[in-house]
């Protein structure tokens, strides 16, 4: 039980600490005016809580705001909430929108948030892990809530940050190539995560990594030990964007259960520190026992997480396609029929894109494999178009049949 006056004094401490809202974010702004509960989810310090404060600014009621990811609001619980809003109601008068940072921390949270909606108020919510707010929410508010998935930072994002204006023209002038293709290398290094682009340490991101091993997962999960995790977690992260088995991680990580190392593989995907993608194929069965490939939530995050002993590019750019994917909302696998194409995009039950990834199209046995992969899911799934994407190539190949391939540079595809 919390009293009045210390959630008073954390409710004004915390006003007090909101300071620069930093860039706006690239978001749906239709959701943001809906009646629904809007669920604003991702990985850890992408940026959550800061959209959270963008969203409030713009609005006219702002007062009823609370982060629950205080030290002070540790022996809070679900018959707090009302006791919340009373000193909301006292303090501020009466108003009709909530804001709720992190309130998943509370077992029974979602209640307090079912009932505010009942009564005609508008419900703001973050929260950093996609299978409780998903179990959570399914329970009470199904069909009445929104779900606003947030990523680090993207390339146009990315460019607001580092102050570098970019407009068409620059696609052709030979100093605008230059400048999008030095923006588009910083962002394939360095990631997206906000803070650590203002501050440039890598031991930000390591310490963000630690945070959501043991506070995310190793706690939530009441795990006995996080070496294990973080053994699987090395593994992926050494061969991120390459095919991987369960048995694999699992001799990698010495780890005696592979239904152990994929509950733990679970557990990232949880927290939206990676994601695994599935071999393509119309039997479920075989998808389940296919290989996988997993990729990271962020180049620059995934870079301190594993070994690598050079920049690899190539992976980094496939990872950063992938992520753009995610943050389109696009369902994806991975196509192999003896030619591999990395990503084929599914829409309503049905094939609508294929894409494949290379740093560069100018070596021959390279062109060949890449196109030959792309062709045969083009095939497959009787495509009329399909995409390479590549560091700086442009280009456009219309087949004997009608079909085209378009190359484009990573940076454009983006932008």
């Amino acid at each position: 039980m919390v009293t009045k006056e210390l959630l008073r004094q954390v409710i004004y401490e915390q006003r007090e600490l909101i300071g620069n809202l930093g860039i706006e974010r690239n978001v749906g702004k239709q959701s943001i005016e809906e009646p629904e509960v809007l669920v604003i989810s991702g990985v850890r310090r992408c940026g959550k809580s800061v959209l959270l404060q963008q969203i409030r600014a713009k609005r006219a009621e702002q007062d009823y705001y609370l982060s629950f990811d205080d030290d002070r609001l540790l022996h809070f619980t679900v018959e707090d909430f009302q006791v919340l809003l009373e000193v909301f109601m006292e303090d501020f008068g009466v108003q009709h929108t909530f804001y709720l940072d992190e309130p998943q921390l509370i077992p029974g949270w979602e209640r307090f948030v079912d009932r505010l909606y009942n009564h005609g108020n508008k419900v703001f919510v973050t929260g950093s892990n996609a299978f409780m707010l998903s179990k959570e929410l399914g329970t009470l508010l199904t069909g009445r809530h929104l779900k606003m998935e947030l990523y680090p930072m993207s390339l146009s994002e990315y460019a607001r940050i580092k102050g570098v204006a970019w407009e068409k023209k620059d696609y052709y002038t030979t100093e605008g190539k230059a400048k999008l293709l030095n923006l588009q290398k910083g962002y394939l290094l360095e990631g997206g995560f906000p803070q650590y682009l203002n501050s440039g340490d890598p031991r930000y991101l390591r310490e963000l990594y630690n945070d959501i091993i043991y506070r995310d997962i190793v706690v939530r999960h009441r795990l006995n030990s996080e070496k294990p995790i973080k053994e699987v977690s090395y593994y992926l992260a050494s061969n991120f964007t390459h095919k991987f088995t369960y048995q694999s991680a699992s001799k990698a990580a010495n780890i005696k259960s592979t239904e152990t190392v994929n509950d733990y593989i679970g557990y990232l995907e949880e927290t939206y520190l990676l994601g695994v993608l599935t071999k393509y194929d119309y039997k479920v069965g075989e998808q389940i026992k296919s290989p996988k490939k997993a990729y990271f939530i962020d180049n620059g995050l995934v870079a301190q997480i594993g070994f690598s002993f050079s920049e690899n590019l190539g992976s980094k750019l496939e990872n950063a396609v992938y992520v753009e994917l995610c943050r389109q909302g696009k369902e994806m696998y991975y196509y192999n029929d003896g030619k591999e194409c990395d990503f084929i995009v599914r829409s309503k039950g049905s094939v609508t894109e294929a894409l494949q990834v290379t740093v560069s199209l100018k070596d021959s046995v390279t062109k060949d494999r890449e196109e030959s992969g792309l062709l045969a899911a083009m095939d497959a799934f009787h495509l009329k178009e399909g995409t390479i994407i590549t560091l700086d190539e442009m280009d456009e190949k219309r087949l004997a049949d009608g079909r085209l391939v378009h190359v484009v540079p990573f940076y454009r595809w983006c932008l």
